[in-house]
Protein backbone atom coordinates (compact mmCIF):
# COMPACT_ATOMS: atom_id res chain seq x y z
CA UNK A 1 0.00 0.00 0.00
CA UNK A 2 1.54 3.43 -1.24
CA UNK A 3 0.13 5.99 1.20
CA UNK A 4 0.36 9.75 -0.49
CA UNK A 5 0.07 12.05 2.83
CA UNK A 6 1.87 14.72 0.80
CA UNK A 7 -0.61 17.45 -0.76
CA UNK A 8 1.10 18.46 -3.59
CA UNK A 9 -0.33 14.64 -4.66
CA UNK A 10 3.04 13.68 -6.52
CA UNK A 11 2.85 9.72 -5.90
CA UNK A 12 -0.91 9.52 -6.54
CA UNK A 13 0.03 11.95 -9.78
CA UNK A 14 2.81 9.18 -10.70
CA UNK A 15 0.23 6.34 -10.09
CA UNK A 16 -2.21 7.98 -12.84
CA UNK A 17 -4.40 8.82 -10.35
CA UNK A 18 -6.25 11.97 -11.72
CA UNK A 19 -7.26 14.56 -9.28
CA UNK A 20 -11.09 14.12 -10.18
CA UNK A 21 -11.25 10.34 -8.84
CA UNK A 22 -9.74 11.29 -6.01
CA UNK A 23 -12.36 11.00 -4.15
CA UNK A 24 -11.29 9.36 -0.78
CA UNK A 25 -8.32 9.01 -0.05
CA UNK A 26 -5.30 9.78 3.11
CA UNK A 27 -7.42 12.90 4.42
CA UNK A 28 -10.31 10.53 4.82
CA UNK A 29 -8.33 8.00 6.70
CA UNK A 30 -6.09 10.95 8.69
CA UNK A 31 -9.95 12.29 10.02
CA UNK A 32 -11.37 8.98 10.50
CA UNK A 33 -14.23 9.56 7.87
CA UNK A 34 -13.63 5.95 6.12
CA UNK A 35 -11.80 3.04 6.65
CA UNK A 36 -8.15 2.46 5.23
CA UNK A 37 -9.83 -0.39 3.13
CA UNK A 38 -12.32 1.56 2.01
CA UNK A 39 -10.27 5.07 1.27
CA UNK A 40 -7.74 2.70 -1.11
CA UNK A 41 -7.89 2.17 -4.95
CA UNK A 42 -5.91 -0.22 -7.08
CA UNK A 43 -3.20 1.06 -9.06
CA UNK A 44 -1.73 0.21 -12.44
CA UNK A 45 0.48 -2.69 -10.81
CA UNK A 46 -0.90 -5.33 -9.48
CA UNK A 47 -1.12 -6.32 -6.00
CA UNK A 48 -0.21 -2.41 -5.20
CA UNK A 49 -3.02 -0.47 -3.64
CA UNK A 50 -3.18 3.84 -3.25
CA UNK A 51 -4.51 5.45 -0.59
CA UNK A 52 -4.19 9.10 -2.89
CA UNK A 53 -3.83 12.47 -2.05
CA UNK A 54 -6.44 15.25 -2.47
CA UNK A 55 -7.12 19.32 -2.46
CA UNK A 56 -8.26 18.69 1.38
CA UNK A 57 -5.45 17.56 2.69
CA UNK A 58 -3.98 20.98 2.00
CA UNK A 59 -6.01 22.60 4.57
CA UNK A 60 -5.51 18.89 7.27
CA UNK A 61 -2.65 21.30 8.88
CA UNK A 62 -4.85 23.72 9.96
CA UNK A 63 -7.95 21.10 11.17
CA UNK A 64 -5.49 19.23 12.80
CA UNK A 65 -4.06 21.83 15.37
CA UNK A 66 -7.09 21.12 17.75
CA UNK A 67 -7.68 17.81 17.63
CA UNK A 68 -6.96 15.46 20.65
CA UNK A 69 -4.25 13.26 20.03
CA UNK A 70 -3.48 15.11 16.59
CA UNK A 71 -0.07 13.28 16.03
CA UNK A 72 -1.47 9.89 16.41
CA UNK A 73 -4.17 10.12 13.97
CA UNK A 74 -2.68 7.88 11.32
CA UNK A 75 -1.25 5.30 13.55
CA UNK A 76 -4.59 4.38 15.24
CA UNK A 77 -6.41 4.17 11.63
CA UNK A 78 -3.43 1.74 10.71
CA UNK A 79 -3.63 -0.27 14.04
CA UNK A 80 -6.53 -1.47 12.61
CA UNK A 81 -5.82 -2.91 9.35
CA UNK A 82 -2.07 -2.99 9.10
CA UNK A 83 -1.81 -6.76 9.46
CA UNK A 84 -3.96 -7.17 5.92
CA UNK A 85 -0.54 -5.27 4.17
CA UNK A 86 3.19 -6.62 3.47
CA UNK A 87 4.43 -2.92 3.01
CA UNK A 88 2.68 0.10 3.98
CA UNK A 89 4.82 3.22 2.37
CA UNK A 90 4.09 6.87 3.70
CA UNK A 91 5.20 9.16 0.99
CA UNK A 92 6.09 12.41 3.23
CA UNK A 93 6.17 16.48 2.52
CA UNK A 94 8.94 17.83 1.97
CA UNK A 95 8.90 19.98 5.30
CA UNK A 96 8.10 18.59 9.21
CA UNK A 97 4.48 19.20 9.71
CA UNK A 98 1.83 17.56 11.64
CA UNK A 99 0.95 15.53 8.28
CA UNK A 100 4.65 14.29 8.37
CA UNK A 101 4.43 13.75 12.57
CA UNK A 102 1.49 11.79 11.88
CA UNK A 103 3.70 9.96 9.58
CA UNK A 104 6.89 9.62 11.25
CA UNK A 105 4.46 8.58 13.97
CA UNK A 106 3.04 5.61 11.95
CA UNK A 107 6.02 4.19 10.99
CA UNK A 108 8.13 1.36 11.93
CA UNK A 109 11.54 3.33 9.84
CA UNK A 110 12.25 5.88 7.39
CA UNK A 111 13.29 5.42 3.97
CA UNK A 112 15.37 9.15 3.40
CA UNK A 113 16.08 10.02 -0.64
CA UNK A 114 18.54 12.29 -0.16
CA UNK A 115 19.88 14.15 -3.76
CA UNK A 116 23.58 14.94 -3.88
CA UNK A 117 23.89 18.31 -2.71
CA UNK A 118 25.39 20.81 -0.04
CA UNK A 119 21.65 21.41 1.33
CA UNK A 120 20.06 18.34 1.49
CA UNK A 121 23.12 16.82 3.12
CA UNK A 122 22.62 19.69 5.62
CA UNK A 123 18.62 19.16 6.02
CA UNK A 124 19.52 15.50 6.39
CA UNK A 125 21.49 16.41 10.23
CA UNK A 126 18.27 18.02 11.24
CA UNK A 127 16.23 15.08 10.47
CA UNK A 128 18.22 13.23 12.72
CA UNK A 129 18.07 15.25 15.35
CA UNK A 130 14.03 15.34 14.97
CA UNK A 131 14.09 11.48 14.93
CA UNK A 132 15.89 11.33 18.17
CA UNK A 133 12.94 13.96 19.52
CA UNK A 134 10.11 11.58 17.85
CA UNK A 135 11.85 8.03 19.63
CA UNK A 136 11.78 9.35 22.79
CA UNK A 137 8.19 11.36 23.42
CA UNK A 138 6.21 9.60 20.41
CA UNK A 139 7.48 6.35 18.82
CA UNK A 140 10.58 4.46 20.41
CA UNK A 141 9.86 1.83 17.41
CA UNK A 142 11.04 4.80 14.54
CA UNK A 143 14.58 3.74 12.60
CA UNK A 144 15.96 5.23 9.85
CA UNK A 145 16.28 2.09 7.43
CA UNK A 146 18.33 4.21 5.54
CA UNK A 147 19.69 6.83 3.38
CA UNK A 148 19.58 6.65 -0.50
CA UNK A 149 21.55 8.69 -2.86
CA UNK A 150 19.80 10.18 -5.46
CA UNK A 151 20.30 12.71 -8.48
CA UNK A 152 23.20 11.20 -8.43
CA UNK A 153 26.11 11.60 -10.82
CA UNK A 154 29.63 10.45 -10.38
CA UNK A 155 31.44 13.23 -12.66
CA UNK A 156 30.35 15.64 -10.76
CA UNK A 157 32.93 16.15 -7.99
CA UNK A 158 30.45 17.94 -5.37
CA UNK A 159 28.57 14.65 -5.84
CA UNK A 160 31.39 12.74 -4.85
CA UNK A 161 32.14 14.88 -1.92
CA UNK A 162 28.89 14.92 -0.17
CA UNK A 163 28.78 10.92 -0.96
CA UNK A 164 32.19 10.70 1.15
CA UNK A 165 30.66 12.40 3.58
CA UNK A 166 27.66 11.32 4.29
CA UNK A 167 28.79 7.31 4.06
CA UNK A 168 31.52 8.40 6.48
CA UNK A 169 29.33 9.56 8.73
CA UNK A 170 26.07 7.03 8.36
CA UNK A 171 27.92 4.10 6.84
CA UNK A 172 26.08 0.82 7.01
CA UNK A 173 22.84 3.10 6.78
CA UNK A 174 24.31 4.14 3.17
CA UNK A 175 22.38 2.12 0.67
CA UNK A 176 25.10 0.74 -1.89
CA UNK A 177 22.55 1.82 -4.83
CA UNK A 178 22.58 5.44 -6.01
CA UNK A 179 20.18 6.46 -7.97
CA UNK A 180 21.34 8.17 -11.23
CA UNK A 181 19.94 11.49 -12.95
CA UNK A 182 17.62 9.86 -15.31
CA UNK A 183 15.72 11.68 -18.10
CA UNK A 184 13.51 8.63 -18.26
CA UNK A 185 12.89 8.37 -14.50
CA UNK A 186 11.90 12.32 -14.70
CA UNK A 187 9.49 11.78 -18.41
CA UNK A 188 7.48 9.16 -16.19
CA UNK A 189 5.34 10.45 -14.22
CA UNK A 190 4.07 12.93 -17.03
CA UNK A 191 2.40 9.93 -19.09
CA UNK A 192 0.96 8.34 -15.27
CA UNK A 193 3.51 5.76 -15.02
CA UNK A 194 5.70 4.73 -11.87
CA UNK A 195 9.17 4.67 -13.96
CA UNK A 196 9.29 0.47 -13.78
CA UNK A 197 6.48 0.68 -15.88
CA UNK A 198 7.26 3.30 -18.35
CA UNK A 199 11.16 1.73 -18.97
CA UNK A 200 12.30 -0.74 -17.16
CA UNK A 201 15.20 -0.78 -19.05
CA UNK A 202 16.50 2.90 -18.39
CA UNK A 203 19.52 2.93 -16.19
CA UNK A 204 16.90 4.43 -12.81
CA UNK A 205 14.36 1.98 -12.99
CA UNK A 206 17.41 -0.58 -12.77
CA UNK A 207 18.75 1.22 -9.91
CA UNK A 208 14.78 1.07 -8.43
CA UNK A 209 14.93 -2.74 -8.49
CA UNK A 210 18.60 -3.05 -7.32
CA UNK A 211 17.79 -0.74 -4.45
CA UNK A 212 14.31 -3.15 -3.81
CA UNK A 213 16.25 -5.87 -3.50
CA UNK A 214 18.58 -4.26 -1.13
CA UNK A 215 16.10 -3.11 0.96
CA UNK A 216 14.20 -6.34 1.34
CA UNK A 217 17.92 -7.91 2.32
CA UNK A 218 18.50 -5.58 5.17
CA UNK A 219 15.03 -6.44 6.03
CA UNK A 220 15.43 -10.13 6.09
CA UNK A 221 18.69 -9.99 7.58
CA UNK A 222 17.56 -8.11 10.40
CA UNK A 223 13.98 -10.62 11.01
CA UNK A 224 16.77 -13.18 11.27
CA UNK A 225 18.75 -11.36 14.20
Amino acid sequence: LIVDMDPQGNASTGFGIDRQSRQRGSYEILFNEDSVEDAIVETCVPGLSIASSSIHLSGAEIELVNVPNREFRLRNAFDKCGHLFDYVLIDCPPSLNLLTLNSMVAADGLLVPMQCEFYALEGLSYLIQTVQKLKKKLNPRLEIYGVVLTMYDPRNNLTREVEKDVRDHFGKKVFKTAIPRNVTVSEAPSHGLPALLYNHKCLGSKAYINLARELVKREEGESNE
